[in-house]
């Protein structure tokens, strides 16, 4: 291994869960996910910038793109990452991904704006510049920093690309964002009216950003971080399971962090991929809670979480519910929580694929969502697919038939002796979250 990739990639073997993991598939399963990735990777290709590798935020799913240059480095980071699946699966030659990994890099490194490295969360996709007067984000930075952790994972012996992951995570200043706060991050910044006063404070899609944070070589927060922020626990049915809000907060971490088999010290106790498969089947079942008001909605035809709708962008979901709720279902929903629970997952999106057909599949996969009855009872498509939602769908499917996901990026010491640090252990029966995960009566 070469001195770059010696200092990116951890020596020491943390017991997380087996390096690949192949979940029980029909031939026609699989076919189906592999077809389902293979679309929405052809959005990561098609849709980044090739002098800069930033993706767009959104784009037709005719391919048509969508008439806009903002890009979006969460998108990016997905892309990086859903990359890698193309050239590990022989779908993109090896060396065309390498040198559009080695093109994005070299961008984030030396020529795109950044405040102690952190990035804006919207960029001009051809330029770098900011776009729609957005924040210095900490999460969109953490989630573009898992891509480039992935890429790097994935190619282990490229000297500049190993090289180039380090620089640009060392450069993140995770203290900076602390922002005066002994533990708790802040969610950003905005040019020349400082800090966001919103913080990390409670369960959301930032474990990773801690785990980054408490990993980080050169600026590193402390561990007691990692239990300063609430689990507030949900009671539904017969479910119990900490939340903090739409589906989308129990899979982004996850699509790079192998959480399996593990849970954290005390006070928390919790195995957070349990945790995530329980608010799986509880949204399950309050989607299907909700057929009587929305009758297309039911044990195989539910779904919802941050997405476009007819009536404009919706923070949506439950439980807790967050609304307002309309019908609209978002195949993401499901899609991002494959690596949790196939089976109740993938029967949605083949059944969603059976009766919507191509009206619903296009160029990039699964458009970001669809009402089955819209006003005067007509189906509603949205003509967009949104680069985050594309891109936890394919990292999830590929972390449900491979585990590779997991398995490159867990090759980073950064998370690593974050993990060690925090306390992670072999996760024990009866200990934090204790529902039992079964399959449910409808």
């Amino acid at each position: 291994m070469t001195a770059a990739g010696a200092a990116l990639l951890g020596s020491k073997v943390f017991a997380a869960g087996p390096p690949n993991v192949t979940v029980p598939l029909k031939p026609d399963e699989r076919q189906f996910l592999e077809d389902m990735e293979r679309h929405g990777i052809r959005y990561f290709w098609e849709q980044a910038d090739p002098h800069t590798g930033i993706v767009m935020d959104r784009a037709h799913n005719d391919g048509s793109g969508s008439g806009s240059d903002v890009g979006s480095i969460a998108a990016t980071g997905f892309g990086l990452s859903a990359l890698c699946i193309a050239a590990s699966r022989g779908w993109l030659p090896r060396e065309q991904v390498r040198q559009c990994v080695i093109t994005t890099l070299r961008f984030f490194w030396s020529r795109a704006f950044h405040d102690h490295g952190w990035f804006y969360h919207f960029m001009d996709a051809r330029t770098g510049a900011r776009r729609l007067n957005s924040e210095i984000s900490s999460i969109d930075t953490a989630l573009l920093v898992c891509g480039v952790l992935t890429a790097a994972g994935y190619f282990a012996n490229d000297r500049e690309i190993g090289g180039l992951a380090r620089q640009i995570i060392d450069r993140v200043d995770f203290t900076w964002m602390l922002a005066g706060d002994p533990h708790l991050l802040s969610h950003g910044a905005r040019p020349g009216s400082g800090f966001l006063h919103s913080r990390w404070s409670a369960y959301s899609e930032a474990s990773v950003l801690y785990l980054l944070a408490i990993g980080s070589h050169r600026h590193r927060i402390p561990v007691e971080s990692w239990y300063a922020w609430l689990r507030p626990e949900v009671h539904y049915d017969d479910w119990t399971f900490v939340s903090g809000g739409p589906l989308f907060t129990h899979q982004y971490s996850h699509a790079w962090v192998d959480f399996r088999h593990q849970q954290d010290g005390d006070p928390s106790y919790l195995n957070y991929f349990r945790n995530s498969q329980i608010a799986t089947y509880a949204h399950r079942d309050f989607c299907i809670g909700l057929q009587s008001k929305y009758g297309d909605y039911g044990p195989d035809m539910w779904g919802i979480t941050v997405s476009d709708s007819p009536a404009g962008y919706v923070v949506w979901g439950g439980p807790p519910f967050a609304g307002p709720i309309n019908g609209t279902l978002v195949p993401c929903a499901a899609a991002g929580s494959l690596m949790f629970a196939h089976e109740i997952c993938l029967p949605v999106l083949r059944q969603m694929y059976n009766v919507y057909g191509e009206r619903i599949f296009g160029r990039y996969g699964f458009t970001d969502a669809f009402n089955p009855n819209w006003k005067d009872q007509k189906l509603w498509v949205n003509q967009d697919v949104v680069g985050i939602n594309t891109g936890i769908s394919v990292l999830s499917a590929e972390n449900c038939l491979t585990g590779n996901l997991w398995r490159w990026f867990m090759k980073n010491e950064y998370v690593l002796s974050a993990m060690e640090r925090v306390g992670f252990r072999i996760a024990t029966p009866g200990i934090g979250i204790r529902q039992k995960i079964a399959p449910r009566r409808t």
